[in-house]
């Protein structure tokens, strides 16, 4: 009997278990097309909510955010991003979206869909991080301006192209929107007078020479006729005279008188009405609006207070290796002097024209291609040419780059500034060219066109909120000097180390301008106590630091946080660490806030391990 009840037992067991044998594939397959039809699902609203995010962004300043940027579909629009209205909208809008996109399931995204959500929740954040600030109310400056801006693209070798007749009148259609874009701008700054959010006096007075030099009575004399002077041979005879006087009568009954009203309203009401403070603390709830500045470009939480101590700290470091380097330069005074030193002396200046520079900066750059592969998995198609900063924005501008076009149209420029070619030194050649060219701002810029990313991250490598990542990276690419080859060379070296000696005394001074009542001209005497700058040097970078608040922290923050983030993978992976796979996983991905770049270099030592 006992054996039969097992028996039965046994039986009853197997019934059982045949039984969920057959009802429970279909359950689980049921939830497993739920799960997929969730994912899916999921997968679709977020892919279409970033298309709609970049779109609103492009349309709402289709200059900055998609011709700067490589994205040349909108190259005939200058929406007028400044005016209340529009601006309300925009921000309208990034409300919406951000509703939507916390209503997507993230748990239900795959990882890769995971990165999109958490980088479109950030972007849609940082956007809306300044709606109650009035950025609006300073829409000029010597650094950033549109009507400057233009005038950069009339060669056509910038991120315009121009070289075929609908581009021809696609630059035209921006042209006569300008004037437009001129008087709202006026209309801001009687505005900010009103309210007390002007531009310091030296601002104004540093940017007036630009402005006086855009507007000429003689319409072919004008430099937005410029491309008028260079039309390409193939176009046809009747083309050629269409655009011609397309070109003329906008320039001499639009854009010109604009351009003069704007020079007379700076030059009387704006200058009279401008600060003699030199930062943001002086303005109507400038402290807060510092601190989201901070928090923009950085993509950290740092307070002013944290960031100068950091600043003074660094200084004092890099410093402490002058003592080592000065004789190796030929110097044996005081090592706080170095820079000075090495500034004044004409050894270090062999160049006597822009062409011999140029001809210097390529050198470089064959040194640096024959040598990327082995540091580096991953590298763009993308070509880089080098050309000269333009006359026009020559005095005032800083060196930089430009991203090459989606479609390959044209590359990323490197664009050195050269006011003299006889007092160019070449000691910081190196690192400017391994910041600004390659594997600096070009390697990030090029490959975000290359790799497979939605619009919003692929054009994303001059938003504000992206330069801790750009200029971070650029910083520490000045590192990879070493690895390069080139540090053996003090000269080289000495360039490095002063550089990143800037970006510390940085940190000091935009704190100091905008968070603790520094005036201009002691910001102006600290950067040439401890950079050896001419005042007029000093002068220009401190002025830049005056306009764009925090922008010039993220250099230094940023790049701490690599060096950093490659330290901790180099001592968790120890022999399995390899320098082009972490270069891979930090760019790799495109542009990453700091944070999320620091997730995605944990999950990568994880796996490896």
């Amino acid at each position: 009997m006992a054996f039969k009840k097992r028996l039965h037992l046994s039986c009853l067991s197997i019934a059982l278990l045949s039984a969920a044998n057959i009802i429970t594939p279909s359950i689980s397959l049921a939830a497993q097309g739920q799960v997929a039809m969730s994912q899916t699902q999921a997968q679709k609203q977020l892919n279409q909510l970033a298309d709609a995010y970049y779109e609103s962004r492009a349309k709402f300043d289709p200059l900055l955010f998609a011709s700067i940027n490589g994205d040349n579909r909108y190259d005939s629009q200058l929406a007028i991003s400044i005016a209340p209205q529009n601006r309300a909208k925009h921000f309208a809008d990034m409300h919406k979206m951000q509703a939507q996109l916390r209503s997507i399931v993230r748990t239900q995204l795959s990882d890769k869909d995971q990165l999109n959500y958490d980088l479109l929740s950030y972007e849609i954040d940082s956007a809306l991080h300044l709606e109650h600030f009035p950025e609006h109310l300073l829409p000029i400056n010597q650094m950033d301006n549109v009507p400057s801006t233009l005038a950069n693209f009339a060669g056509g070798d910038g991120s315009q192209p121009l070289k075929t007749v609908p581009q021809y009148y696609a630059y035209l259609a921006r042209l006569n929107v300008l004037p437009a874009w001129i008087e709202q701008a006026i209309k801001n700054m009687r505005e900010g007078i009103q309210r007390g959010i002007v531009q310091p006096k030296a601002i104004t007075l540093a940017m007036l020479p630009q402005f006086k030099a855009l507007p000429n009575a003689n319409a072919e004399a004008s430099i937005f006729y410029t491309p008028i002077k260079n039309l390409p041979a193939q176009f046809s005879a009747a083309d050629k005279q269409k655009l011609t006087k397309a070109y003329s009568q906008a320039i001499r009954t639009k854009l010109t008188p604009a351009l003069q009203r704007l020079v007379h309203f700076l030059e009387t009401d704006y200058l009279a009405a401008g600060r003699d403070t030199s930062g943001y603390s002086a303005l109507p709830n400038g402290a807060a609006w510092y601190q989201m500045r901070i928090k923009n470009n950085t993509t950290t939480d740092l307070t002013p207070d944290q960031i100068h101590a950091l600043g003074i700290q660094e200084v004092a470091r890099i410093q402490q290796q002058w003592a080592e380097l000065g004789p190796k330069l030929g110097y044996t005074g005081p090592a706080i002097d170095l820079p000075q030193w090495v500034s004044s002396q004409e050894k270090f200046k062999s160049f006597t024209s822009d062409t011999e520079i140029l001809n210097a900066y390529r050198q470089i750059d064959a040194q640096v291609q024959q040598k990327l592969p082995e540091l580096f998995s991953l590298l763009p198609k993308g070509k880089m040419e080098l050309q000269l900063e333009p006359e026009l924005s020559r005095a005032t501008a800083s060196d930089h780059y430009t991203p090459p076009s989606a479609d390959g149209s044209h590359p990323g420029i490197f664009w050195p500034v050269v006011n003299d070619p006889k007092q160019y030194s070449r000691v910081g050649m190196v690192t400017l060219f391994l910041h600004e060219g390659q594997p600096g701002h070009h390697l990030h810029a090029a490959l975000l066109k290359e790799i497979d990313l939605p619009k919003f991250r692929k054009f994303n490598t001059e938003n504000l909120n992206s330069a801790a990542f750009t200029e971070g990276w650029a910083l520490y690419s000045e590192t990879l000097g070493r690895e390069l080859g080139f540090y053996d060379n003090p000269e080289a070296y000495f360039g490095h180390l002063n550089d990143e000696l800037m970006r510390a005394v940085r940190l000091v001074v935009d704190t100091g301008i905008h968070a603790k009542g520094w005036t201009r001209e002691a910001a102006i005497a600290y950067m040439q106590k401890n950079l050896g700058y001419s005042e007029a040097r000093a002068k220009n970078q401190i002025e830049r630091y005056m306009v764009l608040p925090g922008q010039a922290l993220s250099y230094k923050l940023g790049a701490r946080k690599i060096l950093e983030l490659r330290s901790r993978a180099q001592q968790a992976l120890g022999a399995k660490f390899t320098l082009p796979k972490f270069h891979e996983i930090v760019i790799g991905d495109g542009t990453l806030p700091m944070p999320i770049l620091e997730t995605q270099i944990e999950k990568w030592i994880a796996k490896s391990k």
